[in-house]
């Protein structure tokens, strides 16, 4: 099966479609009322009725069909599918109009079942048809492909975002691992392997929404990492309470931010500090995450403008991923630093929670 965004054509079993198909049916009877009439008369109000009804029942027939050769059409080329959706289109409108007029008869509106204007009704009703179809399908065609290309260029958008996102600390680290080969050589080999998993999330699809569980422990293993340089400089304390286990979150998420709360609050500070890490979910089923780090005594401007351009970073994928139901703010408190971000608890499979924590 070709993949959905390089198939030329829309779903036509999606209500979306549908709901397209059967506009335009109700505005091609608009058209010809329009066209056929000079003034609104009761005579050109049941006309439209008429039309109305034929178009709509038209559209509907079509699109059965047309959902029942659904998945086939993905098999067949552009030309090829376009000529079956138009055959079978065709096929609906013959059919409707042959089922009008031996509707008509049965109602005993006209006297025949084969009158003489029925072979210049179906002409005029395939000819138009074909000509409203090839207009139809050509606007499906390009609303879908608009939707394809906004697709991509969205996925692309956060791809290149996350690439933007690279720890400053990276040779820091590889210098408090090399110190450690000879003193402590479990001790980095644990670090190098934290590093590897840190850069293989960096390298992984941005597109993905991840577990919060995953997120946490891709925090967990940088701030090892970080331990090693900082030592007791650096604390941090975690707080977890009535978070789904499986609930999803774009993945790196806490790690920059938690970047940004070492770079700017704790290594500019002599004595160093705590980074406080919350994390609850409430009752309007939002995700809500509270970073926190001591403000230093001395401000960097060249580390606030750092910090203004991770944001950005955050906000942006935020808003690819859930568009304006995440939100993300900074505020200062007394001498703490906090950065809040609400989301939609998106649950993957399973309804566990995770353990309520505070260390």
């Amino acid at each position: 099966m070709k993949d959905s965004t390089s198939y030329f054509l829309p779903d036509f079993s999606s209500l979306a479609i549908a709901a397209k198909v059967l506009f335009m049916a109700e505005v091609i009877a608009v058209i010809f009322t329009i066209a056929s009439s000079d003034s609104f008369a009761p005579a050109d109000l049941r006309r439209f009725a008429f039309l109305s009804a034929y178009t709509l029942i038209v559209a509907l027939v079509s699109l059965g069909l047309l959902r029942i050769v659904n998945r086939g059409l993905r098999q067949l080329s552009a030309i090829v599918g376009s000529l079956v959706v138009i055959a079978l289109m065709l096929v609906a409108v013959v059919a409707v109009t042959e089922g009008l007029i031996n509707g008509l008869y049965a109602l005993g509106v006209i006297a025949t079942r084969s009158p003489a204007w029925q072979l210049t009704m179906l002409v005029h009703s395939v000819l138009i048809g074909t000509v409203v179809m090839l207009l139809g399908l050509r606007y499906l065609f390009v609303s879908h492909k608009a939707q394809i290309d906004a697709k991509l260029e969205q996925e692309a958008r956060i791809q290149a975002l996350q690439s933007r996102i690279r720890p400053h600390f990276l040779f820091n680290s590889m210098n408090s691992i090399a110190s450690l080969t000879r003193s402590d050589p479990a001790r980095a080999e644990a670090a190098l392997q934290d590093l590897a998993d840190l850069f293989r999330v960096l390298l992984a699809d941005a597109r993905k929404l991840v577990p919060i569980s995953a997120e946490q422990e891709i925090s967990r293993q940088y701030l090892e990492i970080e331990k090693l340089r900082l030592g007791d400089r650096l604390q941090v304390q975690w707080t977890v309470s009535n978070v789904p286990r499986n609930a999803l979150i774009p993945t790196l998420t806490l790690q920059p931010l938690l970047e940004n709360a070492i770079y700017h609050g704790i290594e500019p500070r002599f004595g160093g500090g705590t980074v406080k890490i919350e994390l609850w979910g409430d009752q309007s089923d939002t995700l809500n995450v509270l970073i926190s780090n001591p403000i230093p005594e001395v401000r960097k401007h060249a580390h606030g403008r750092g910090n203004k351009i991770a944001m950005d970073n955050i906000r942006q994928r935020l808003a690819s991923h859930f568009q304006d139901a995440a939100s993300l703010q900074t505020f200062e408190e007394g001498d703490q630093y906090h950065v809040k971000i609400k989301m939609p608890i998106v649950r993957n499979q399973g309804d566990r929670f995770l353990a309520e924590s505070s260390r």
